[in-house]
């Protein structure tokens, strides 16, 4: 299997980080902009989109801050993706940012993915 390469990715986005925090770390939140529909059960969230299914891992979370994933097909590698929100101290912006893996030749596949990803959670919050 071919090395995957970590990327991230910075959007600004006009939210609270509280309510933010809703839309990336519970799975009715996630269904509304990530995937078609998640459900959980306990640190295990299962992502369907149009008939597929990815299980990840809840791997770790701090309230109003971030949340990190473990795909179940990556259990025994480096990999995992991270969407965390950040505030900067002085002008108090709220911003996204995503930590992800992906070969090579894949990196801008998913870096469009997020990018559609994220657009559509900005129209769920109404901050277009």
């Amino acid at each position: 299997m071919e090395e995957k390469i970590k990327y991230e990715m910075e959007f600004p986005i006009h939210a609270s980080p509280s309510l933010l925090y809703q839309y990336i770390s519970t799975p009715s939140g996630l269904s509304e902009w990530y995937a078609d529909n998640v459900n959980s059960r306990g640190e295990i969230f299962t992502f369907i989109w149009e008939g597929s299914e990815e299980k990840a891992k809840l791997v770790s979370k701090k309230s109003d801050e971030r949340v990190k994933f473990k795909w179940l097909d990556d259990e025994d590698t480096p990999y995992f993706f991270e969407i965390r929100i950040q505030v900067d101290d002085i002008t108090k912006d709220v911003s996204i940012m995503i930590t992800d893996f992906a070969e090579e030749d894949e990196i801008d596949e998913g870096k469009m993915l997020w990018d559609n990803m994220i657009s559509d959670l900005k129209q769920v919050l109404g901050s277009v």
